[in-house]
């Protein structure tokens, strides 16, 4: 396959976000610590919790298509959902705001936690502050339902709404990350480096999709990226991730990818989703302690846990270089104080 250095993909509606590409930062000390366990892997991080709109995260990325295809839908209302807790719900408030339209977050109690940091602090306070109107559903309440009901109700009230999915993770979204490819692709040729993997969280999908689509359209191979759930099992994880994958690859105009493509560990999700793991939690404070870089307990430490054991476990080739992409998430750590 010939490999292109740009996608074509600048004639599709986007907003900007971004103020250019995210650093990229070699842990070295982060090495030092941990010495002869790495084996000489040398690692770096991409920093998209560095995003500077509205506390960053990878969602960022994901929504300068969404909210580029609602606007030019004519759209004048937004619906996201997720967790209570959710960043993607978060960054759909600030990306309302930002644009000048509605919002409404329809969220769910899907995280066994009632205490009240949770309850009330973290990414639900400055869902509140950015503006969006809140719908709290009930434990076990459909979310999917009770979307679309509310969207019907604004459309009768002659809105035109847009419903984003969870996570951002949609083909149009995942061109987000299809783009993020192109920067690291153009980050190894200024550092003159090579990365042996791409190493990310995956939770509903579509920064692995879009990634994997990234680079498969420029030329390099798909299974590059490798994910660790924190979300679903494994297998459906996996199937989520191709058919996003593919979505994304036939807005490129490009060829689709196979499943043996798709790279994913679902060994380090814990007990489930948004329940810290013990190795999650010491991961936080080994990288906050060594190079002042904040983790999430629910994402990124269940990610870099799952890296680090790897790199232990010789999964990747000595004095090789792996690049783990933070996908954000700081603001949740205000929720899980009591874990602390």
């Amino acid at each position: 396959m010939k490999t292109s250095t740009r996608l074509d993909i600048d004639h599709l509606p986007r907003i900007s976000l971004l103020d250019g590409p995210t650093p990229i930062q070699h842990l070295w000390r982060l090495e030092t610590r941990l010495g002869k366990a790495l084996a000489g892997v040398r690692i770096y991080i991409k920093r998209d919790d560095h995003i500077l709109f509205a506390g960053g995260g990878n969602k960022v990325r994901k929504l300068e298509f969404l909210m580029g295809a609602a606007l030019a839908d004519g759209c004048d209302t937004v619906i996201a959902t997720g967790g209570l807790q959710s960043n993607h719900a978060r960054l759909t408030a600030a990306a309302a705001a930002r644009v000048g339209i509605d919002c409404e977050l329809v969220l769910g109690r899907v995280v066994p936690r009632e205490d009240i940091e949770y309850e009330q602090n973290g990414n639900i306070l400055l869902d509140k502050i950015f503006g969006a109107k809140l719908h709290i559903l009930d434990r076990g309440q459909n979310a999917s339902d009770f979307v679309y009901e509310r969207a019907g109700k604004l459309a009768q009230a002659g809105k035109k709404v847009a419903v984003i999915p969870m996570g951002g993770s949609s083909a149009i979204g995942a061109l987000g990350y299809a783009r993020c490819a192109e920067e690291i692709l153009a980050a190894e040729i200024e550092l003159d480096i090579q990365f042996e993997k791409i190493l990310i969280p995956n939770g509903s999908s579509g920064t692995h999709a879009g990634l994997a689509a990234g680079l498969s359209a420029l030329g390099r191979s798909a299974d590059m990226v490798r994910s660790y759930s924190v979300l679903g099992e494994e297998e459906a994880t996996t199937t989520t991730t191709l058919l996003l994958a593919n979505g994304a690859l036939d807005l490129l105009g490009c060829d689709r990818i196979r499943s043996c493509a798709i790279d994913i560990c679902g060994e380090h999700r814990g007990a489930g989703y948004g329940i810290p793991t013990d190795e999650a939690m010491d991961v936080i404070g080994l990288l906050a302690k060594a190079e002042g870089i904040l983790l999430d307990p629910v994402y990124s430490a269940k990610a870099f846990a799952g890296m680090l054991h790897d790199i232990r476990q010789g999964a990747f080739k000595p004095g090789s270089n792996v690049l783990f992409v933070h996908t954000g998430g700081t603001p949740g750590l205000y929720a899980y104080r009591s874990e602390f």
